[in-house]
């Protein structure tokens, strides 16, 4: 049985990466399934339960602004790293950004390589699912999380994340279609290898994005 998640999170800026578009990189005007994945794990992350994107409201208008920064990753020139010197990257973000995620909780289906105090803990949960959904509720409610939510980057953090506000709506906005959203990179779940997932034809109808449900074409 599944048992649902949600929670609303906002901030001044997020790069949700199209990996179609090269070393200058342009945001997905909506984050991507592995985005809110890790969203909502971020808030209470445990290997026995899998957290399944269902839909992201957009609840602010879709703004994009360019951004400059200095990379200094592995990514660079062999020559730049001998000399310590950074690489400016240009990349097309989005602004001023609000988004209320939906997810469900149901435990995890391969548990041959789950750590053993998640094998025990779930061996000893009479209803993972309902234990997650009570301890993430009452972690967002005190703002507490297993590690920082961030807007896709790791630099940028959110103004807001926590429970719905009444003040945030979704917006009603032209329809969108993505030929092809990139869905997760390591599809087959923990410690798995890479493994690169795409969704085609993906439509943001009404300001809302619906992930496809896991199996289902």
């Amino acid at each position: 049985m599944p048992y649902f998640l949600e929670m609303e999170i906002a901030g001044d800026t997020a790069m949700w990466t199209r990996p179609d578009t090269g070393d200058s990189p342009v945001s997905y005007p909506a984050p991507t399934y592995s985005a809110v994945k890790a969203i909502f794990e971020s808030v209470l992350w445990g290997p026995a339960i899998e957290v399944l994107p269902l839909k992201v409201e957009i609840c602010a208008p879709v703004q994009f602004h360019t951004y400059y920064t200095n990379y200094g990753g592995p990514l660079r020139k062999e020559q730049n790293i001998k000399s310590g010197n950074p690489y400016q990257l240009c990349a097309t973000v989005l602004i001023d950004v609000c988004y209320r995620l939906y997810a469900e909780a149901v435990p995890y289906r391969q548990k041959d390589n789950l750590p053993q105090k998640a094998v025990q803990w779930d061996s000893k949960t009479t209803s993972p699912g309902h234990a997650y959904q009570a301890i993430f509720n009452r972690r967002l409610s005190r703002g507490q999380c297993y590690s920082i939510p961030v807007l896709g980057w790791r630099e940028f953090t959110p103004s807001y994340f926590g429970a719905f506000r009444e003040k945030t709506k979704p917006l009603n906005l032209p329809a969108i279609t993505i030929p092809s959203m990139l869905r997760q990179v390591f599809s087959d779940g923990y410690r798995s290898p890479v493994k690169y997932t795409y969704d085609t034809d993906v439509k943001i109808d009404h300001g809302v994005l619906r992930y496809r449900k896991e199996g289902v074409l």
